[in-house]
């Protein structure tokens, strides 16, 4: 009989502004929960109805230390950073971006979503990175929705964004073992998803109701779902209204958490060393398109 996770808390959101002043919908971190295992934080992104000149974005910042990974559902943004990379993500698309040593980046709204406006729904997801990795290189992974499997069972679906999920394999490339996939349930639709008992776990749902692990508590949208290390599987059923959510799952680092904003290092040492190379621009900038610009290999 298979063993089920039982949960270890169960939380709120809270609304915030973020960027040039978009909303989001934001489990962690918050006063109650700082980080989760690796996951540094979560926000949703929307949904938002957009009239024509009205959607915003996050203009030029830095990050250091970790890794961005930005879900769209709806509506589109465009990613350019200072290494050079540049991207558009649309609905159903991930970028996954290592900040490392240090990366300058910006995601806006596209020109049609700006000119005509339109819905625009997503999630950001902060990786932290141990020690070891925290100064690699910058690396930008651009994956369209056709890129992840898709596990269709009586019930529901499952996309794969990264791990092993249901026999399905996520084709992002992941510093530490990161399980993330977005999980639907028709109404009155259950499923078991099994995760590796080594790894913590969250469910944010952020669409519907339902009832999660066992002993089951109850949710809605906007309410995250922990688990501890320890059993593999994690029973989730909805409700009338059907039920969607993101699943993560990761192994706890060790390590002192120090962040400052879009930095996040081991020591305050560290992080007034990340303060000073980007203002003295050892982080770069995001170059005019056609520029020329030098190898910061």
């Amino acid at each position: 009989m298979t063993e089920l996770r039982e949960p270890k808390s169960h939380l709120g959101s809270t609304n915030t502004l973020e960027g040039a002043g978009f909303r989001v919908r934001r489990p962690f971190p918050t006063f109650e929960l700082d980080h989760f295992g690796p996951f540094l934080l979560l926000d949703e992104m929307g949904p938002s109805d957009n009239a024509p000149g009205e959607a915003k974005g996050a203009p030029d910042h830095p990050h250091r230390g970790f890794e961005t990974v930005t879900y769209m559902l709806d509506g589109e943004l465009e990613h350019k950073d200072s290494v050079g990379n540049r991207g558009l993500i649309t609905p159903g698309d991930v970028q996954w971006m290592t900040a490392g040593a240090g990366i300058v980046h910006s995601e806006m709204p596209s020109e049609p979503i700006l000119r005509d406006g339109g819905r625009t729904h997503g999630f950001q997801l902060w990786v932290n990175l141990p020690a070891t990795a925290k100064m690699r290189r910058p690396r930008y992974q651009e994956l369209t929705s056709d890129d992840f499997p898709r596990v269709e069972f009586e019930g529901g679906s499952l996309i794969v964004v990264s791990g092993n999920v249901a026999g399905a394999l996520g084709p992002a490339e992941t510093h530490v073992p990161i399980t993330y996939a977005h999980l639907s349930l028709v109404p009155h639709g259950a499923t078991d998803i099994d995760v590796d008992p080594a790894l913590v776990a969250f469910l944010y749902i952020f669409r519907g109701n339902g009832i999660v692990g066992v002993p089951g508590v109850k949710v809605r949208g906007g309410e995250v779902v922990l688990f501890d290390e320890g059993a593999g599987t994690i029973h989730t059923a909805a409700g009338s209204a059907g039920l969607e959510a993101m699943v993560g799952a990761g192994p706890r680092i060790d390590e002192p958490v120090v962040r400052y904003g879009p930095f996040v290092m081991n020591t305050r040492a560290e992080i007034a060393q990340a303060i000073s190379d980007y203002q003295s621009g050892r982080m770069g900038s995001i170059e005019p398109e056609g520029t020329l610009r030098a190898d910061r290999s």
